[in-house]
């Protein structure tokens, strides 16, 4: 999707600060951090969320949840505890129509997800 801000992440048309990169996955740093680490791990292939999954970005789901546990670790979060999550749709918070996963930690971030 031309206009998707995470496509054009990928195509490099977009800065962002890249932590990870393989043939299907990209993760990177997020723009407008809510905790010490807040990384963004999305598929290369474009997806509106989780309601809008092909069986090629479905594949990719569980090596998206291998890469953010490396990644916990590599930032230093792996033992204290992180949090993983996609929203899916306006009422969930989902701003970026591209499927992601935010990978969050380096704080005690609570039990709450909602205000």
């Amino acid at each position: 999707m031309s206009d998707c801000l995470f496509c054009r992440i990928l195509r490099r048309e977009v800065p962002a600060t890249i932590v990870y990169e393989d043939a299907d996955v990209l993760a990177f740093k997020d723009i407008f951090p809510q905790a010490p680490v807040h990384l963004l791990l999305v598929p290369k292939l474009h997806c509106d969320g989780l309601n809008d999954l092909s069986p090629e970005v479905l594949a990719v789901v569980p090596r998206i949840m291998e890469i953010a546990a490396r990644l916990a670790g590599e930032q230093g979060i792996a033992q204290s505890g992180w949090r993983l999550l996609a929203n899916c749709g306006e009422h969930a918070g989902q701003t970026v129509f591209h499927l992601h996963f935010h990978l969050l930690g380096g704080k005690p971030l609570g039990g709450k997800l909602c205000q």
